[in-house]
């Protein structure tokens, strides 16, 4: 029996035999964890990036005219925080609105 994808046209069998089937287990695992835990990991992974950017503000607030540390400080963490103050900088730099704080 031939298979169709979106159109009239049959698809070979051997395209649609490459992607392994997913067992009736390893489903309900997905499901499961879609309904449990993704909301959790995703707002453990905002708020670990939200203290991120307030660390690097309290330590490199000087890259915005924010001057929090004594520039000592700041100068000895600079090797940690170089490969993460571009982003930052978008980050604290960027518009907000209000739709930002409910997603």
């Amino acid at each position: 029996m031939p298979v169709y994808l979106f159109t009239r046209v049959p698809v070979p069998e051997g395209i649609m035999s490459d992607q392994p089937k997913k067992s009736f287990v390893q489903n309900m695992k997905e499901i499961l964890y879609g309904m449990a835990a993704h909301d959790m990991s995703r707002y453990a992974l905002r708020t670990r990036a939200s203290m991120e950017h307030l660390f690097i503000l309290i330590t490199m607030g000087d890259l915005l005219g924010v001057p929090i540390l004594p520039p000592y400080y700041s100068l000895r963490l600079l090797p940690y925080v170089v490969p993460q103050i571009a982003t930052w900088k978008r980050r604290m730099l960027r518009e907000k609105d209000i739709s930002d704080a409910m997603f």
